[in-house]
């Protein structure tokens, strides 16, 4: 082995150790989630977000939209 071989290898076996361990988050409020909500119905939870995201993209077709009709140019 060489001196830099020698050198890195205490290094290369505590990140190996550390990668292996398991990894707890708490906090004082309870388990760590990775998602600031919680969700117990898949179902709903995909209708709330499709309308959550649809609402968003829809606007700018509404905004548009209307302003056409105002200025009487258009649908």
């Amino acid at each position: 082995m060489t001196l830099l071989a020698r050198a890195n290898a205490p290094l290369r076996a505590a990140v190996r150790s550390r990668l292996s361990a398991p990894v707890r988050f708490s906090s004082s409020h309870g388990e760590y989630k990775h998602i600031p909500f919680e969700y117990k119905n898949k179902t709903t939870f995909g209708i709330k977000v499709a309308a959550y995201l649809l609402s968003g993209a829809m606007l700018p077709i509404i905004a548009a939209g209307y302003q056409l009709r105002k200025a009487g140019g258009g649908a």
